[in-house]
């Protein structure tokens, strides 16, 4: 595992909130505007209770075209009048606030757990539409723009609250996702049109001035579009608390406490996992399940802000579960220590053990917390006569058929089908967290380049090719590098495939937050399996 050491997780950060860096901010300000980091500031009561989504998005990707800090979108969960709400603000010192890719996903999964979760959303536009040279890749498809219309109305049409501030631009098919929320607040000098003044001109010959055409004054008093008129962002931010303190009040919070602790051990190859849960959870007994059996994969129920909760967690250290004694002569124990089960991986009695309990937890409705640090399952001759797949698939079934909230933390290795079992992004967890030594991927790193290696050796020699040892080597060293740098976390991050990275000492912090957002609502649904391989 890298050193905690290997990027200073602060500073990057730092630099990845400056967006499209001082120079666009002053621009920005120059137009009479803040920025949408600024925006959102002013809206939330307090900044200790933001929790930011997809910081690290498009990380190192559209080079080519400049980069995309932060995908030109902040997106986080936030208190706003003593509610919590999702709030996603275009970002217009990013490309002006056009749509990337990733722009449309990260807006996509800020819907997402916005939806699962009933928090109100709050829009903060200013956006000059689609990224035109990647319009192939932004416009068509069920996970790109278009998508984000369509989740604008099925919110609508789930009863959970949307509001829209237009406090910029507001072009072409993006004019639609302001008008499809149910309150509508615009800006003096805020432009929203489905064609801008340049384009009307040229499809139909109209010559008509930005205001004329899609002002703030046009929209409130002839077209009808708008309910709320503002003189500029801090009139428009003010009216948006009033709206918010409006809807129906939050469930009971859940205390928010920073408890410290040292976290360094935890960067070892082997600790015992219940360590670090004592650092994690609150200082309440923690009811072990099946203690004794299935040891590499830690399962339990204990309290987290006072709430129970259920956790699964991979045991680190190595342990040897009992087994029955051999027949002998003089033996008085019926049982003995069994081979040696080593710590992150998934063993037939872990995986059963995991199922039953996942399942239990719905029978309980208990939320569930996944920690991982996995390499993967058990392989080999004696774990595929045990029924390693039937095992696994148990408890894939179990974790994908959940119907109570599941959030996930990434501490260490989260590899291969290990990153199913214990509920990794395909799964559905509320939210998804990683420690900034994680790492992510189909296999490790060493494993992956001997493979890797070797099929292309095998394709150098049909070629007629016979590399020597040096060229091996070489080739070796150029195939691990590149692999590890796809198992970086914020190579993960950058493509959403973690919500956010965070430090270990606010792991409990992040871990409160993620369980006030996902018990805000329970949508009584049954738990059902489908068929259980047994």
């Amino acid at each position: 595992m890298r050193g905690m050491s290997t990027f200073n997780l602060a500073a990057e950060e730092a630099v990845i909130r400056l967006g499209g860096g001082p120079k666009a901010i002053e621009r920005q300000h120059e137009k009479g505007r803040l920025t949408a980091r600024e925006r959102i500031a002013q809206l939330l009561d307090s900044p200790d209770d933001w929790l930011e989504i997809g910081l690290w998005a498009a990380w190192q990707m559209y080079s080519e075209w400049g980069g995309a800090p932060s995908a030109g979108v902040v997106t986080g969960v936030g208190v706003v009048q003593g509610r919590r709400v999702m709030i996603i603000a275009n970002d217009a010192t990013v490309k002006a606030g056009a749509f990337f890719p990733m722009t449309c996903k990260k807006v996509l999964r800020a819907q997402r757990i916005a939806m699962d979760n009933r928090l109100p959303l709050i829009y903060l536009v200013d956006s000059a539409g689609v990224f035109l040279p990647l319009q192939d890749e932004i416009f068509p498809d069920e996970d790109d723009f278009g998508r984000i219309f369509r989740n604008n109305a099925v919110i609508s049409a789930a009863g959970i609250p949307q509001l829209a501030a237009i406090m910029g631009n507001c072009v072409a098919g993006g004019g639609y996702l302001p008008v499809l929320c149910d309150t509508l607040l615009m800006t003096e000098g805020s432009g929203l049109y489905l064609a801008g003044p340049a384009l009307v001109k040229a499809a139909i010959g109209q010559v008509v001035d930005s205001e004329t055409l899609g002002g703030a004054k046009m929209h409130a008093a002839i077209s009808g579009t708008i309910d709320f008129r503002e003189p500029n962002d801090p009139a428009c931010l003010a009216r948006l608390q009033r709206l918010v303190a409006a809807l129906p009040a939050d469930p009971v919070a859940i205390p928010m406490d920073d408890r410290g602790g040292d976290f360094a051990p935890f960067q070892e190859p082997e600790y015992d996992v219940r360590d670090l849960l004592q650092l994690i959870l609150d200082d309440a007994p923690f009811d072990e399940y099946k203690a004794e059996y299935g040891q590499t994969l830690v399962c339990g129920f204990g309290r987290l802000g006072g709430k129970p909760i259920g956790v699964v967690a991979n045991q680190k250290k190595r342990v040897k579960p009992l087994v029955p004694a051999p027949a002998g002569a003089g033996r008085t124990e019926p049982f003995v220590e069994g081979p040696l089960q080593f710590g992150g991986v998934i063993y037939v009695d872990s995986a059963d053990k995991a199922a039953r309990f996942v399942m239990d937890c719905n029978q309980l409705r208990l939320p569930l917390l996944f920690i991982q640090n996995v390499n993967g399952f058990m392989v080999g001759k004696e774990s595929e006569h045990q029924g390693i797949i039937k095992a696994g698939a148990k408890l894939v079934n179990a974790i994908a058929n959940s119907v109570v909230p599941k959030i996930t933390l990434i501490v260490g290795g989260s590899y291969g089908a290990g990153n199913y079992a214990l509920c990794g992004k395909a799964f559905d967890p509320r939210l998804i967290f990683a420690w900034p030594t994680a790492e992510y991927a189909v296999m490790g790193g060493n494993q992956a380049a001997g493979t890797l290696l070797d099929i292309q050796v095998q394709a150098l020699k049909r070629a007629g090719q016979q590399p020597n040892a040096d060229e091996l080597a070489a080739l070796r060293d150029r195939v691990k590098a590149s692999y590890e740098e796809q198992t970086d976390i914020r190579y993960a991050a950058a493509r959403l495939w973690v919500d956010a990275i965070v430090p270990p000492e606010r792991t409990r912090w992040a871990l409160l937050q993620a369980l006030a957002i996902a018990t805000r609502y329970d949508d009584g649904r049954p738990f059902k399996t489908g068929v259980l391989q047994v």
